[in-house]
C-alpha cells in the first residue's frame, strides 16, 4: 500500500451545473481533492467559468456523486455561491 502524501487531498473542488428548465436543482458535474481539484479550476479559469473559492463548501459538495443533484439541506449554501459567482462573472464583464 502506498503512503498517501499529506498535501494530496488539502484542496477540494467542485463544479455545479444549473438549467432550471431541466434541472430540479443544480448538479455536481465534476468534484475532486488534490491533483483532480487543482484540475477542476484550472479548467474552469480557462473557460472563463466564474470560480468561487470556499475550501470548506467544497469538502461538504465533494462528498456528493458526480451527476447529484444538490440536497434541499445545501439549497441555501449553494445559493450563497450562486450570488457569489454572479458577482464575479458582472465584475469580470465590467458591470
Amino acid at each position: 500500500m502506498a503512503k498517501k502524501n499529506k498535501n494530496d487531498n488539502s484542496k477540494s473542488a467542485v463544479a455545479l451545473k444549473y438549467n432550471p428548465e431541466k434541472d430540479y436543482s443544480p448538479v455536481v458535474v465534476a468534484a475532486g481533492h488534490g491533483h483532480v481539484a487543482e484540475r477542476i479550476v484550472t479548467l474552469a479559469d480557462e473557460s472563463g467559468v466564474p470560480i468561487y473559492r470556499d475550501d470548506s463548501t467544497a469538502a461538504v459538495l465533494t462528498m456528493l456523486d458526480v451527476g447529484q443533484g444538490i440536497p434541499p439541506e445545501l439549497y441555501s449554501v449553494v445559493a450563497g455561491i450562486y450570488v457569489e459567482v454572479m458577482k464575479i462573472a458582472k465584475e469580470k464583464q465590467g458591470y
